[in-house]
Order: C-alpha cells, then sequence, then structure tokens
C-alpha cells in the first residue's frame, strides 16, 4: 500500500507531507505540485496541479534521465521517500516538514525540507527550483546568496538554504550527488545554515514523532494498515495553530474532468469537522477534538452558524475564478473562495451536538467548567427546533431550490435527542425532558415523511422520490436500528439505485450541473458501513477490499472516482470525508467481526 511506481500512478498519485502548519503534495517524479503560503488557504506558491506550464514546481531531476521512480512513506509517518534510477547511479529524496515533540507540543515550523541521499554510484542531478507565487500571478523575483536564495511569495518572506552552493539552486546547475545533500525552504527571516548533522536529527525527531502518534491509535484488527494511513492523512488536514480541519488541501480538483465542478475545499466544513472528530475519537485520539471544540466555540460566538469557516475562523469566503490557470486536466473555473459559506443548511445545529457529546461525554475528558458548554447547547437545540421546517439546500450543497431534505431534518432530531442526554448529563433534568419529548416528535415527522412505502426507501426530501446516500447515516445517528424494516428495504433499493461497480454515488438525478458522472467515495464507506451494521458482514468486508483497491498506491482518496475515466481518483486531495469514512467503516467491520467470531485478544 505504502509504494508507487510513477509509470503506473493514474489519476492523482501524488504523496501529502506536512507539519499541522503547511502541507504539500508530491508527485512521484519528485515534483512539489501544490505548496500554498502562509497556510493551508494562502495562495500557491507551487501550483503544477492546476496549470502544468505555469504553476510552478520544484523538483529533484537526474541528469541522464529516469530509468525507474518509487515512492513511499516512512512507516507509520508523514515522511515521504522517493528512490531514483538513473543512467549512472540510484538515489533517494526525503521529504518532511519538521514535527518535533516537545513535551506536551510539538514544533511546527513552516518549512519543507528535501534530503538527497547516493545509495549507488554518483548520479548528476540538478534542484529544479520553480516557484509561481500567488496562484501565478506575483512576479518571482529570487535574491541569491551563497548558501541559496530568498525571495517574496504571498506577502511573507521566503528562504532557502542549502549545503549546495546557493548558485546550483538558483541556475538549476547539475552537480555530483556522491554525499547527502538537502535543500530547506522556510517562511520567515533569515536563520543560520544547518548543518547535515542538524537536518538528519531533526528529520529522525520528526519520524520519531509521527511513529509515536500512530502507536496510540486503538486498531479493530481489519485493515489496519489502511486505517492508520487514513488516520495519519487526518491528522495533516488538522491545523495546529486554530484546530480547525480542512476538507482537503487543494482546490478546483474537478469532481468529472470537463464539467464545472470544481471546488475550493480548503476550508473547515463544520460537518465534515464533526465525522472527522468522532473518527479520531474511534482511535483514541481526543486531543484534536478538544482543539476543534474550541475553534467551534470561537465561530459560534462569531454570529449564525454557517457550513463552513475559513482555517482561521474568517466567515467571508467569496468565490473568485482565478482565469489565467489552464485548470486541472485542462478543466475551468480554478476556484478560490467557496460561496457554500453563505448557504443555509439545517444539519448543522445537530452536528455540533453531536460532536459535544462525543467530546463531552468522554470519562477520559475531564470537564473543565461544563457550565460553558449549556449557552452553545441551547441554542443549538433551539435553532434546530426553529430549522425543522425549514427548507434547506442539503449537505451536498445544491445552489438553487430548498427542500426539506431528510437527512437535515433527521439532524435536527440529533440536536434534540443528544442535547437531551447532554442536558440531563450537565444536571438539567428538566430541559433534558423537554427536548426529549420535541425529539420523538421530530422523529416520528422523518419516520413518516421521509420514508417512502411504495419505493421502500428513505427519499432525499419530503415526497420527492430521489435516492440520497446520506440517509445511509440515520443508524449512525440512532435515529433507527440498522436492521430496522425501513432501512433494510432502503439498501435493497439504494443497491438498485446507487451502486455503481465499487462505487456509490450520491444521488442519480440531475443537479444544478447535469447528470452525476462519479461516484462519492465517502458514501461508498457508508454504504459498506451500512450493510455491516445491517448483518451484511461478508458483502461489507468484500466491497471494502474492493473499494481500498482504488486509493492511490500510497493509499490515499480524493473524493471522488470517475466512472467516465477509467475509475480514476477525481476530485479535491487528499479528502478528508473519504478516509473519515474508510476509517469508520473498517472500525466498525472489525469489531463486529471480533464480536462474531469471539476474537478479543491479540492471540485469539
Amino acid at each position: 500500500m505504502n509504494a508507487t511506481n510513477h509509470q503506473h500512478g493514474r489519476g492523482l498519485p501524488h504523496g501529502v507531507i506536512g507539519n499541522g502548519a503547511l502541507l504539500a503534495l508530491v508527485h512521484p517524479d519528485t515534483g512539489v505540485d501544490w505548496m500554498c503560503l502562509p497556510r493551508y488557504d494562502g495562495p500557491s506558491v507551487f501550483g503544477r496541479l492546476l496549470d502544468a506550464g505555469k504553476g510552478g514546481t520544484w523538483r529533484i531531476v537526474p541528469e541522464g534521465g529516469v530509468r525507474a521512480s518509487t515512492m513511499e512513506y516512512v512507516v507509520n509517518t508523514n515522511v515521504l521517500r522517493t528512490e531514483i534510477e538513473a543512467p549512472d547511479g540510484r538515489f533517494e529524496v526525503i521529504d518532511y516538514m519538521p514535527r518535533v515533540v516537545l513535551g506536551l507540543k510539538s514544533d511546527a515550523p513552516l518549512r519543507m525540507t528535501r534530503v538527497l541521499r547516493p545509495l549507488e554510484g554518483a548520479p548528476r542531478v540538478r534542484v529544479e527550483f520553480a516557484p509561481a507565487p500567488g496562484y501565478a500571478a506575483d512576479e518571482y523575483a529570487p535574491t541569491p546568496h551563497p548558501d541559496g536564495l530568498a525571495f517574496r511569495a504571498s506577502g511573507v518572506d521566503v528562504q532557502v538554504v542549502t549545503n549546495l552552493p546557493g548558485a546550483y539552486v538558483h541556475a538549476g546547475t547539475a552537480f555530483r550527488l556522491d554525499h547527502t545533500r538537502f535543500v530547506s525552504m522556510e517562511v520567515g527571516g533569515v536563520r543560520d545554515v544547518p548543518s547535515v548533522e542538524d537536518v538528519e536529527q531533526e528529520l529522525s525527531l520528526t519520524i520519531a514523532g509521527w511513529q509515536r502518534w500512530t502507536q496510540r491509535c486503538s486498531l479493530a484488527g481489519f485493515a489496519d494498515e489502511h486505517v492508520l494511513r487514513s488516520a495519519l492523512c487526518l491528522k495533516l488536514l488538522t491545523y495546529q495553530s486554530t484546530g480547525a480541519i480542512v476538507a482537503a488541501a487543494t482546490t478546483s480538483i474537478p469532481e468529472s474532468v470537463g464539467e464545472p465542478r470544481t471546488w475550493d475545499y480548503r476550508y473547515c466544513w463544520l460537518r465534515d469537522s464533526v465525522f472527522t472528530v468522532e473518527a479520531f475519537r474511534r482511535l483514541g485520539q481526543l486531543l484534536e477534538g478538544q482543539r476543534f471544540m474550541r475553534f467551534v466555540l470561537d465561530v459560534a460566538d462569531s454570529g449564525e452558524l454557517q457550513p463552513l469557516y475559513g482555517i482561521g475562523g474568517e466567515r467571508d469566503l467569496p468565490e473568485v475564478f482565478l482565469d489565467h490557470l489552464d485548470g486541472f486536466a485542462g478543466t475551468k473555473p480554478v476556484r478560490v473562495g467557496n460561496a457554500a459559506a453563505e448557504q443555509l443548511q439545517t444539519d448543522l445545529m445537530g452536528e455540533v451536538v453531536l460532536c459535544m457529546r462525543t467530546m463531552l461525554a468522554d470519562p477520559r475528558l475531564p470537564r473543565e467548567r461544563p457550565e460553558q458548554w449549556l449557552p452553545l447547547l441551547k441554542r443549538m437545540v433551539r435553532e434546530a427546533d426553529e430549522a425543522f421546517r425549514t427548507p434547506d439546500l442539503g449537505i451536498w450543497e445544491y445552489r438553487a431550490a430548498p427542500k426539506l431534505h431528510v437527512f437535515s431534518r433527521a439532524m435536527c432530531w440529533a440536536a434534540a435527542h443528544h442535547g437531551a442526554a447532554l442536558a440531563e448529563a450537565l444536571g438539567e433534568d428538566e430541559l433534558a425532558r423537554t427536548w426529549e419529548a420535541r425529539s420523538e416528535e421530530m422523529r416520528a415527522e422523518v419516520l413518516e415523511r421521509g420514508y417512502d412505502a411504495e419505493r421502500g426507501m428513505f427519499t432525499q426530501a419530503y415526497g420527492d422520490g430521489h435516492a440520497d446516500a446520506a440517509n445511509l447515516l440515520l443508524p449512525s445517528i440512532g435515529l433507527l436500528s440498522a436492521k430496522d424494516p425501513r432501512f433494510l428495504s432502503t439498501i435493497d433499493a439504494y443497491r438498485r439505485e446507487l451502486v455503481r461497480g465499487d462505487g456509490v454515488m450520491r444521488y442519480v438525478h440531475a443537479d444544478d450541473f447535469g447528470d452525476p458522472k462519479s461516484s462519492f467515495t465517502i458514501c461508498s464507506f457508508w454504504w459498506i458501513e451500512a450493510l455491516a451494521l445491517a448483518g451484511h458482514l461478508e458483502e461489507a468486508e468484500e466491497r471494502f477490499a474492493a473499494l481500498v483497491g482504488h486509493a492511490n498506491p500510497l493509499g490515499l482518496f480524493s473524493e471522488d472516482i470517475s466512472l467516465a475515466e477509467g475509475e480514476e481518483l477525481i476530485g479535491n486531495f487528499p479528502q478528508a470525508y473519504t478516509h473519515v469514512g474508510l476509517i469508520n467503516a473498517a472500525l466498525t467491520i472489525g469489531t463486529l467481526r471480533r464480536a462474531a467470531e469471539g476474537r478479543f485478544h491479540a492471540w485469539s
């Protein structure tokens, strides 16, 4: 799962590296194809992903060409190793962003370092350092110095230091790689050039920090390597400074090549993040949820809830088209910002309450000043009650025609029902009784109006007759049992309506942009988990095995699998929601399988 030959990489073969402060996508040809400064949602400084000619990249190029290339992660880390065979020798490139654990904290500077080591012979290589700051719209004006160069990007100073002659990086001069070299790029002022020993020590500490983090992950004995890679990916998408969790590292990789379904996913969707926090909790990782709940408190104080925020809590995220960029595989528009921030999506209150229950009801977390959460809890239940009869645009963010979406109604119920449980835990017994009574009324309506007895399935909206994969989550939030006859018949109906090969569609009816052409991979994992919960455990395992075969060779997923492009990965990458789905499905299958077989010990 952790290695790829770049000759076979289809769709999105990249690896992702990061440290909670920065992210970068690295192609198996060593090209840094996507990196933004000074944070995840800043302007790109390397953007070959969205424009092969103008976007900019940073590669290590052998003079004699590449005979073969393999990429893998250092085991249980977010450190990438690329081995390249050239006519005159072999060498490796180790790419990492420092994450050094210091007590209860980790030091994560805005820095990326590339270590070049000869493995056989002394190949001649050159550093192709070709940034294109400001989404390739700003002038690149480097200032060379003996140890590298400096330039300005996105309003910040950037410097490159190396143990090569600085002119070699600036001019792309070829050199003999006969001992360890490094090139390091950092945001900020001038620093002393580190020694090779300094770099090697920092790399070793970074590897040790990641491996210690993975050692704390709880596993269920099913697809554990896939689960760990997904967990490490989710950790990278968590912005350490604020606790925000981004939906993906990229913008404008289309849901289908040639169609304008291009969105900017470098923001924090409350919905996606809540499910991410629950996946972290199931893995035994609680710090990410604690930080995210602080983020929720801060953004809730800033005004009415909205579907997504900037990773610094920004509310205004207007969409802008970057017409000068060609787009991924020639697909336009390239967008920055996301107008969905202004949409009405009435499931949000329920998701915030679910997150509060995830974190506040866990006995491993001390309840410091639990009363601070009560005002937000009351507000979420009140707003959910008010929104229950309000048409919205739903979780798939249609841009027209609000409806009474079933999943949104179910999440309003979740706010009242799970809010009642939290109120009781906080000693608010009268509130708990009132909210639970209201939740029963909501539940009765959703089950009556959201289920189409003639079609034998829950529908997307009251009375519209469309299938919607979001309803596969109804047992997970507790609305009904996965073995309820209404849910079992929904599975049968969705098998006919939504399943396409190894994938599952969100829906199949036309939307604002026509007919969907890609399966939505989070829905495919929802389908697998629903099968397992409904008692179809063997089928769930078979479908899981087939689906993970569509990950890129490093074990990473984007948002979609194209049905029109030979089932290649497509959509923004790597996608948090997809990896959340993988983790939840694997943990559920593993737990049910162990229970069914009576295996509860490592040796059983």
